[in-house]
């Protein structure tokens, strides 16, 4: 295809470049990891931020509303694709190159904590900030009322469905992430990234970075209502589903289809 097409890449293309992306990211250095998992973290945070000022006191019913709860929620992994960013959920593409043994198990495992640790003090610092600035008191504190509902509701969740959830949101996330590499220009990568993310967002699937963010807030806000065993009790199966979704579903199928060599 000639370089100066205006066309999408076709998956098999697509394929090649999240290969080669993700052993660039496996090498990456310790220290540009951390502060590009720092920014991921508050990026999806300013998404999840936008995304509770959307559904406060919206007035629209819960399809309309949702949907523009999830296009707002989209600035969060335009800021991490665009903007250039290490996310965790997006990382499980790693996978692929891991697949065809460009990338050691060492190497991957490596990538994963280091970027989800800076991942979780990014969207906490992101919360304590929020927490501190005082807008949450806008609407009459009606702000502050749905961000603390939205934790209630997270941490309420059965474990399992929390983890099918976990697996059903990174497979959207993923395939956004395919997705932008299809394209060729900003504006197609920011519209790549709008659908599948407001799906997984109205849907109601659940993330572990978004979580990381939502209910350590609630916590803040009401710390009877909420308790750090609750949280755990959400993270972890929501980033179990999340891996499954993103590593299996996505990116190991491609690998399947496109990348593993059949004699």
């Amino acid at each position: 295809m000639d370089d100066q097409s205006i066309d999408a890449y076709k998956p098999a293309k697509i394929a090649e470049l999240v290969e080669s992306i993700g052993v660039k990211k496996a090498v990456l250095p310790t220290v540009p990891t951390i502060m590009l998992g720092l920014m991921a973290g508050a990026f999806i945070a300013f998404g999840a931020m936008f995304f509770t000022l959307m559904m406060t006191d919206h007035g629209m019913g819960l399809g309309p509303a949702r949907l523009l709860g999830g296009i707002a929620f989209s600035l969060g992994l335009i800021l991490v694709v665009v903007g250039g960013a290490e996310l965790f959920t997006g990382n499980n593409f790693i996978v692929m190159a891991w697949a065809e043994n460009k990338v050691t198990t060492a190497q991957l495992i490596r990538n994963w904590s280091i970027v989800y640790i800076a991942n979780f003090i990014g969207a906490v610092g992101a919360a304590v900030l929020m927490f501190w600035s005082g807008t949450l008191s806008l609407g009459g504190n009606a702000f502050a009322e749905t961000a603390l509902n939205i934790a209630i509701y997270k941490t309420n969740l059965d474990p399992l469905q929390a983890f099918i959830r976990g697996i059903l949101c990174n497979a959207l996330v993923c395939l956004a992430v395919w997705l932008c590499f299809a394209a060729r220009d900003v504006a197609s990568k920011i519209l790549a990234i709008i659908f599948p993310v407001s799906a997984f967002v109205a849907l109601g699937f659940e993330h572990c970075i978004a979580n990381m963010y939502f209910i350590p807030l609630g916590i803040m806000l009401d710390p009877n209502e909420i308790s750090i065993y609750e949280f755990v009790g959400n993270i972890v199966p929501v980033t179990a589903g999340n891996i499954i979704g993103g590593s299996l579903f996505v990116a190991f199928v491609y690998w399947v289809v496109y990348i593993r060599k059949y004699n």
